[in-house]
């Protein structure tokens, strides 16, 4: 079909440029006509000899005899010229003749141009149709997702949340009965990863109902009014079944909070927003309509999105408990070749991991076993995967690494461990290494953290101090004139933690309990000293930190000593080292 338009096109385009070949080489080979005096003129007209004379406004006229001679001679422009040469017989013609080798490539060429242009016509009013046509939506319904509230471990509190609107869906009659209206829309909310999506597929699963899935940046166009007219195909469709789960991911592109300044190019944006919202307000009760919204930033969506009647409920997904993850790994292990795993112990190793990412541990654990052609994924393959997703994969050449350099890791990793053992004893140290990975890091100290609901500011301090005990070691060993680069992301990590205490969290004297981020917002201005009394606290810890460390100077050898020799410890090897356990 293409080569047939090609063919089409070409065609014309050949006749247009030989139409021009000819044209030329006809004007070259012309014959000049010859010029002859007015008076043989009239002495031809008063002899009869004279066919025809072409008469135009020009200096010349052309005349041509019965005997096919032509030549030129002058115009006289006189009132009663043509009156004259009519009255001896002669035919006038205001125009001159075009010969029959200028006439018939003018004409080619005149058709080519007119089917050019025709072409070229039709195809801008394709292109136009398609950039009309740029507000097509992408979404088809789906039936039958193969997932169940089941096949979500965790997250028990979020799924007893929506179950009645699951039971809304299937039984609208029964709530009906009572008065009660179904939730126009609910708002998943959390941290990445842990599970918004699925639960939102689990819903339209468990109910039957069909399941449109959009993300937000769908909605987003650079023409005004695209994204408006999506919004309302994506009604028109779900209306179409009757029941239906609609689920818009990522809605913070299109549902952040509206600016009131003129600045700024957020007319798409608005629109888009403004559709949404009057779909959603639009809605009968009997429709059986649900929409689901998922986000990271709850914060950041306009309150006309979140009051009751659009988004009624937002439900918190969060991060799985130790409970939770133990039942997530057993359900990624599900069909599995599992040998000798302690899926309880690594239930606690992985606090503050999401589902997403626990998912990820089980999967590079399978990777790892299928290399070494195991037939069965065991304890060391998840240890080995662990390093793998939290700190990156070990360098395997490390000849080019020198042994200063080596001495410098293993001192900085040995001030982290065991400022960790002495403040945060709860912490179980899982792992040091002088061993650079491929995220960069020359060597790192895994720790585990509690699962705690809150972090006190005894806590957080004490946190601080051992992102500090890295710079700190390396200070005390090798001097002040010899610190290198290698506590960067710890301080970066540091500064943060410390901002926070004296910004957001209340923990400090310059704002004491007032917002940084709310300040702002109000065009307040706050001067020099929260930096004063951050730069004071990080002074103050790190001071102590040293403390710390020169008082356990010994064990901090010991520490360092055994890291250079075997290149990696564990949580074993360093409580008999610190503690002779």
């Amino acid at each position: 079909m293409k080569k047939l338009k090609i063919k089409f096109v070409i065609l014309p385009i050949i006749l247009a440029v030989l139409s021009l070949l000819a044209l030329v080489v006809g004007n070259i080979n012309q014959k000049p006509i010859n010029s002859e005096q007015y008076v043989n003129f009239m002495k031809d007209l008063s002899e009869r000899k004279i066919s025809s004379v072409y008469l135009t406004t020009s200096p010349k006229i052309l005349v041509e005899l019965k005997n096919n001679i032509k030549y030129e001679t002058d115009n006289p422009r006189s009132d009663k010229f043509k009156e004259t040469l009519l009255q001896s017989g002669v035919k006038v013609f205001e125009q001159e003749p075009i010969p029959l080798n200028t006439l018939i490539p003018m004409c080619g060429l005149i058709l080519s141009i007119i089917f050019l242009l025709f072409y070229s016509f039709k195809s801008h009013k394709v292109t136009a149709k398609g950039l009309f046509s740029v507000d097509k939506l992408d979404a088809n319904e789906v039936f039958n997702l193969p997932f169940s509230f089941e096949s979500i471990a965790g997250n028990e509190e979020a799924k007893e949340s929506v179950k009645d609107v699951v039971d809304f869906l299937k039984n609208p009659e029964k709530y009906s009965a009572y008065g009660a209206r179904m939730p126009r829309g609910i708002i998943l909310y959390g941290e990445p990863g842990t599970g918004k999506t699925l639960l939102a597929k689990a819903i339209s699963a468990e109910a039957g109902v069909p399941f449109y899935a959009m993300s937000g940046s769908d909605f987003v166009q650079i023409y005004v009014g695209v994204g408006a007219s999506r919004i309302r195909q994506l009604f028109k469709k779900a209306k179409a079944n009757g029941k239906a789960v609609i689920f818009i991911d990522e809605i913070d592109a299109i549902g952040k909070k509206r600016s009131n300044s003129k600045g700024g190019n957020s007319d798409e944006k608005d629109q888009t927003l403004n559709a949404l919202l009057t779909e959603m307000s639009g809605f009968n009760e009997s429709e059986g309509i649900i929409v689901l919204a998922a986000t990271n930033r709850l914060d950041m969506l306009d309150p006309a999105l979140l009051r009751p009647g659009r988004f009624d409920r937002h439900i918190e997904v969060s991060l799985p408990d130790v409970s939770a993850r133990e039942k997530i790994l057993n359900l990624h292990l599900k069909n599995k070749p599992v040998g000798n795993i302690n899926i309880n112990e690594w239930a606690h190793k992985t606090t503050y991991f999401s589902g997403a990412k626990l998912e990820n541990l089980i999967n590079e654990a399978a990777i790892l076993a299928c290399k070494d052609d195991n037939k069965y994924i065991d304890e060391r393959h998840v240890d080995q995967a662990y390093s793998i997703v939290v700190a990156g994969y070990e360098k395997v050449n490390r000849d080019y690494i020198k042994e200063n350099d080596r001495k410098i890791t293993a001192y900085h990793e040995a001030g982290h461990a065991l400022v960790s053992m002495n403040i945060l004893p709860m912490e179980k140290i899982s792992k040091v290494t002088i061993i650079p990975t491929s995220k960069g890091a020359g060597g790192y100290t895994l720790s585990i953290p509690e699962d705690q609901l809150y972090q006190n500011k005894s806590y957080l301090n004490k946190r601080i101090m051992v992102l500090l005990g890295g710079r700190a070691a390396e200070e005390i060993i090798f001097g002040c004139e010899n610190i290198t680069t290698g506590a960067y992301s710890d301080l970066k990590s540091s500064t943060s933690i410390i901002a926070n205490m004296v910004t957001e969290y209340g923990m400090g004297d310059s704002l004491g309990l007032l917002s940084l981020q709310e300040i702002s917002t109000l065009n307040i201005q706050s001067g020099n000293d929260i930096l004063d009394e951050c730069k004071a606290l990080v002074n103050s810890l790190y001071a102590e930190t040293k403390k710390l460390i020169q008082d356990n100077i010994e064990d901090l050898e010991k520490i360092a000593v055994k890291l250079i020799e075997k290149e990696t410890i564990h949580e074993k090897d360093l409580k008999q080292i610190v503690f002779d356990i």
